[in-house]
């Protein structure tokens, strides 16, 4: 998963710091969870996922741009399904092999250093394939999703969320969502004319924008709530500019001008 530390993929801006306990409030306050996530991507939509993949013991699922594991870790555990973590920072996936074994699920997962756009397995290697507000960070998306489904078994399945701008915007809107948003959230977003074109029917799209918002919003007060904690680890002047940031996304979405859209495709 390749983000710049100010995007939104990211709350911390570092692995390091998401181990922390103050970020870790944070994050489960956000999202419900404490993997160290740099995904919108709530404890409520995870079992959402393991619906969409009719995942189960057995199922070979791929989670890409993985980081620390979240929501692949959880995926896993929850179905009791095989997890290989793909993602490039290597202290991210250190972090997710120390939270696979703390759960004790190492038998059950692989952790492998590489890119969404080059995936180093064999064709036909997975029968389900995850990945969660990754396209909107990386500016080869089209390549992506056919590598996705070059690993892809036939008939297997894809779930992915992305955050994207609306449709209909005027110029001077479409810079704003640019501007504030992921850092490649307006490049080539027609997520289902890319899916056509690299070999997937959708199967389902599903508007998530208001638990995107909520999530976005509870982040927010909680760094109002933790303020003093978060400004020791911080610095005040860090901390009111990833507030102000997320402000800005809030207002975004309130305005109609940025959306989160969760997809559930199946390989042709």
């Amino acid at each position: 998963m390749t983000c710049s530390p100010e995007s939104c993929c990211d709350f911390a801006g570092s692995y390091d710091l998401s181990k922390l306990p103050e970020i870790k409030r944070l994050e489960q306050l956000a999202l419900g969870c404490d993997y160290g996530g740099t995904s919108w991507t709530t404890r409520e939509q995870v079992d959402e996922i393991v619906e969409s993949l009719q995942l189960g013991s057995g199922s070979q699922l791929l989670d890409i741009g993985a980081g620390a594991g979240w929501p692949g870790l959880l995926l896993g555990k929850l179905s009791n399904c095989n997890v290989t973590l793909l993602d490039i920072p290597l202290n991210a996936l250190s972090q997710a092999a120390e939270r696979a074994l703390s759960d004790g699920m190492q038998a059950r997962v692989s952790i492998v250093s590489g890119s969404g756009t080059a995936i180093p397995f064999g064709d036909r290697s997975f029968d389900r394939i995850t990945h969660s507000d990754v396209l909107c960070c990386l500016p080869e998306k089209l390549e992506m999703l056919k590598e996705s489904r070059r690993v892809a078994r036939n008939s297997a399945r894809m779930h992915f969320s992305v955050i994207l701008p609306a449709q209909g915007l005027s110029a001077e809107q479409q810079q704003k969502v640019f501007e504030t948003g992921p850092p490649f959230i307006g490049l080539d977003g027609n997520y289902s004319v890319m899916l056509q074109d690299s070999g997937w029917k959708v199967f389902n799209c599903r508007d998530v924008t208001s638990e995107y918002r909520d999530s976005l919003q509870r982040l927010v007060d909680g760094t109002h709530e933790y303020e003093k904690e978060l400004v020791e680890l911080l610095g005040e002047e860090e901390l009111l500019s990833k507030r102000a940031h997320r402000e800005d996304q809030i207002q975004l979405i309130d305005s109609g001008c940025m959306r989160r859209e969760a997809y559930v495709a199946i390989a042709n």
